[in-house]
């Protein structure tokens, strides 16, 4: 009760701001002079992208070869090589059951013959064997077409993203953090952007 009558008598002093007419404001300003490092200018080309894909369309590794990144042109050899080793691979056995397939129709065979390389496989054998090789064939080219599509898309996103000023003003960095009062360990990720 003693506090709600010393609050209602003594409310008139509670009001710290009161504005007289005769009161000016008063503003005094700093000036703040901020030092900004010069941004290096990087000349942005618009065309670039499309050159390097271009570039990548006409010979594989060529793009990235354009964009500097001389270390992805192994993989990207590789990784076509390899797919297509592969659909060679699978067409040749391919042929090969397939040549023997019709050789046995044209001499009017109904099962192996007696001596060579397919004397133990049947034609319902040789039939499959087809289909396995034809299907394996297929992939490796779809697989190969894959690659070169993502050859040109390698090489378009990068030239895309040279165009950005990355340095360390902007930086993205794991932290290991640990805890003083249970000693445990945490990961943590620290994003700093300096003016």
């Amino acid at each position: 009760m003693f506090l709600f009558f010393f609050l209602c008598f003594f409310s008139n002093d509670l009001w710290s701001q009161k504005k007289s007419d005769n009161d000016s404001l008063l503003v005094k300003v700093d000036t703040v002079k901020a030092k900004f490092k010069k941004a290096r200018r990087v000349n942005l080309d618009p065309n670039a992208p499309a050159k390097a894909a271009f570039y990548s369309a006409v010979l594989p590794g060529l793009g990235q070869a354009y964009n500097s990144k001389y270390w992805k042109i192994p993989i990207v050899y590789g990784a076509l090589g390899t797919s297509m080793y592969l659909y060679i691979n699978n067409n040749n056995e391919y042929n090969r059951f397939r040549d023997e397939f019709k050789r046995r129709l044209d001499l009017g065979l109904d099962g192996p013959p007696e001596t060579g390389e397919f004397s133990n496989l049947t034609n319902q054998a040789l039939i499959e064997a087809q289909e396995l090789f034809q299907r394996n064939r297929d992939l490796a080219l779809l697989i190969s077409v894959g690659l070169y599509a993502l050859n040109i898309i390698d090489a378009n996103v990068d030239a895309h993203l040279q165009q950005y000023n990355v340095n360390e003003q902007l930086t993205f960095t794991p932290k290991i953090f640990q805890d003083p009062l249970n000693f445990s360990t945490s990961v943590t990720l620290s994003i700093t952007y300096n003016f």
